[in-house]
């Protein structure tokens, strides 16, 4: 990213933003990225850091991806809570804007871009793991729109969402695994849709399970062309490994752990911490120029894929890390430090997880470079 003095005046602008919202209590520490708050998310669109690369007709602000990076860079390393619009923004609004109905785009993304409207991702499934082509919830045509049956699961803030982005099947299934997949945007206020939270380790209701019975979708709200399932959910999954969302979960912990080493500094600890700085500034570099790619409408799909291996396997170390050098117990009740290393240390295990497993992003790479 070219530095110059209008990103200096944009990182200024949110750092006083933020500063604002620690002063109030609304930024807290062992808040991160999925912590939902629709009234912070509100009042980021009031400030217009939501939506901002989307043109002004649905609710955008005609910014380069270049703003945006710097804008979501520094929410994140704050551990804003942004989880009432994260998914929605990050992914679903820019899939909806390439391949939305006019009447999708207009109904959904000005909602997105206030802070009003949260959506989830309906990939996964039991049974099925990582491996999407094998999905069983289908989707069959009737006048005016689809019937969908099936279930979804580890659906994060489904139970807050106003809409699901449903992977169905809408043909039978062939030698072509990959074919007769579509994707429908799911309004979870229709008849036939029941949502269940699941409790994590953390105890807290992120993830859900969510199960469609005889649910009716209307036909604008497909996306792309019935069978463009599996293609869409690529270019998808291409924003959701690679932003800096991928490396910046643990940054709070970080940053905490750098101003406790400095009180009595340590030549071993130094080095650990330094080690997990350089991985971090390398890291960015990539997911930067991946960004950058994605504003050019450019394929980044093998690059996404090892910078979500690379992003998430850095912020479960520095998790590591900080429980061992910090001589502290970690507390959900604590203060801001022994907060933030509980949060850290019960919420690492899901960052290899979400977005696809370490071994499916690995097989991944290997069919690329032909090893597979």
């Amino acid at each position: 990213m070219n530095h110059s003095d209008k990103h200096d005046a944009i990182r200024k602008n949110v750092r006083a933003f933020i500063a604002a919202e620690r002063t109030a209590g609304r930024i807290r520490a062992g808040q991160s990225w999925t912590t939902f708050d629709r009234d912070f998310s509100i009042r980021c669109a009031d400030q217009g850091y939501i939506g901002m690369t989307w043109p002004k007709m649905f609710g955008g602000h005609d910014r380069s991806p270049e703003e945006r990076y710097v804008i979501i860079e520094e929410l994140l390393a704050a551990g804003a809570p942004l989880g009432s619009h994260w998914i929605a923004d990050r992914q679903s609004g820019p899939q909806i804007l390439r391949n939305g109905t006019e009447h999708l785009k207009h109904l959904v993304l000005p909602q997105i871009a206030a802070g009003r409207c949260t959506i989830g991702i309906g990939m996964s499934e039991p049974d099925s793991g990582s491996d999407l082509s094998s999905i069983r919830t289908s989707a069959t045509k009737v006048d005016g729109g689809w019937v969908l049956e099936g279930r979804k699961i580890w659906t994060t803030n489904a139970h807050h969402a106003d809409y699901l982005i449903v992977l169905c099947r809408t043909s039978p299934k062939s030698e072509d695994r990959n074919a007769g997949l579509s994707q429908l945007v799911v309004p979870l206020e229709n008849k036939g849709v029941t949502v269940r939270p699941i409790t994590n380790m953390a105890g807290v209701d992120e993830f859900n399970e969510v199960l469609f019975e005889n649910c009716f979708v209307d036909e604008e709200h497909l996306l792309g062309e019935p069978g463009q399932g599996w293609r869409l959910v690529m270019e998808e999954l291409s924003f959701e490994r690679s932003g800096p969302d991928r490396i910046l979960s643990t940054f709070p912990m970080l940053s905490m752990l750098s101003s406790y080493i400095a009180r009595d500094p340590d030549r071993h600890a130094t080095i650990e911490l330094g080690r997990l700085v350089g991985r971090l500034h390398s890291v960015r570099s990539l997911s930067l120029e991946i960004n950058q790619a994605l504003g050019r409408h450019e394929d980044v799909g093998q690059k996404a894929t090892m910078m979500k291996d690379i992003g998430t396997t850095l912020e479960q170390d520095i998790a590591e890390v900080s429980r061992r050098l910090i001589d502290l117990s970690p507390r959900q009740d604590g203060d801001d430090l022994t907060t933030t290393l509980a949060s850290a240390i019960l919420n690492a295990p899901s960052f290899s997880l979400r977005g696809g497993t370490r071994e499916i992003l690995k097989g991944i790479v290997a069919r690329h470079l032909g090893l597979r």
